[in-house]
């Protein structure tokens, strides 16, 4: 079962088909860079690049560096603001084609998501919050294995700054930090959310995940358990062909037997039945069974 996946992000914007059962990228991924500025044509026009690369035709998921409620963006951090107020699923699907539906996601849930289902917060069923560490910092908080959308805790306030800005990857890289520099900065966070919101995991996900040796022995004073992300940088991808193939799903039969796109995320989220010794996880737009 494939369906196909895109992650839009601040400085990049890859994609690939995505092997439902396994969870991971069915072929080697397509990447390209986030344009500037990152208006929502020239944005569209790259997802169509990545997409072509493959000569896809079919469900297409893609994420989001923001909020997202019905196929529109409601927030534009690290792309540029004329997203805001934007039906991006509507656009994204006129210009991929009307072969190519699009269900769009906000990124960091796409990640948790596929984490939940697949990597490191499978068959956990208390509060775990996924971390995607990059451009900016996204968050996916799950309790009980159910999403609760759109958190955002990237934004919160952090001795007067924006948390994102002082222990995203990209401070790290722009302000040329030391790792042990780095990881002072997000001790601080970390210990701030955990304050807010007493997990008992953090999954730190995004591509710093690979170097997760060079940062983790360094984070002190944290009470919950910290694990890289299993998924890693492709976590966005499977997350959001997952979304992909849910909406599909979830859509009544056409005339022809067919099943037409859900046109937006269906409302609340419901329980998915889950693997035999995995966490029932909960989608904002739910998926069947045949998506394990």
């Amino acid at each position: 079962m494939k369906v196909f996946g895109v992650d839009i992000g601040g400085s990049g914007i890859k994609g690939a088909p995505v092997d439902l059962e396994r969870g991971e990228p069915a072929e080697p991924r397509h990447k390209v860079l986030t344009p500037r500025p990152a208006t929502p044509g020239a944005v569209a026009d790259s997802v169509r690049e990545v997409v072509a690369h493959f000569g896809w035709t079919g469900p297409v998921g893609a994420t989001f560096p923001g909020v997202i409620t019905g196929g529109v963006t409601r927030t534009a951090a690290n792309v540029d603001k004329d997203w805001i107020g934007t039906d991006a699923a509507q656009l994204l699907t006129g210009r991929l084609g009307a072969d190519c539906p699009v269900t769009l996601l906000n990124d960091a849930d796409a990640a948790g998501l596929a984490e939940m289902r697949y990597g490191a917060g499978r068959g956990r069923l208390g509060t775990v919050i996924v971390l995607t560490l990059g451009t900016g910092i996204g968050s996916a908080v799950f309790t009980g294995g159910r999403l609760v959308p759109n958190t955002e805790l990237g934004h919160l306030e952090l001795n007067g700054h924006d948390a994102e800005t002082r222990a995203a990857t990209h401070a790290k890289d722009t302000e040329g930090l030391s790792w042990s520099r780095w990881a002072r900065r997000l001790t601080k966070y970390l210990t701030h959310v955990e304050m807010l919101f007493s997990p008992e995991l953090f999954v730190l996900g995004g591509g710093v995940s690979r170097k997760a040796d060079k940062f983790l022995p360094l984070l002190e004073g944290i009470r919950a358990e910290i694990v890289p992300a299993r998924l890693r940088n492709d976590a966005g991808i499977v997350g959001a062909a997952m979304a992909a193939h849910a909406a599909r799903a979830a859509a009544p039969p056409a005339a022809d037997g067919s099943r037409e796109p859900a046109p937006a995320p269906a409302p609340p989220p419901h329980r998915d039945a889950g693997s035999p010794d995995g966490p029932p996880v909960a989608s904002p737009v739910g998926w069947p069974d045949a998506a394990r």
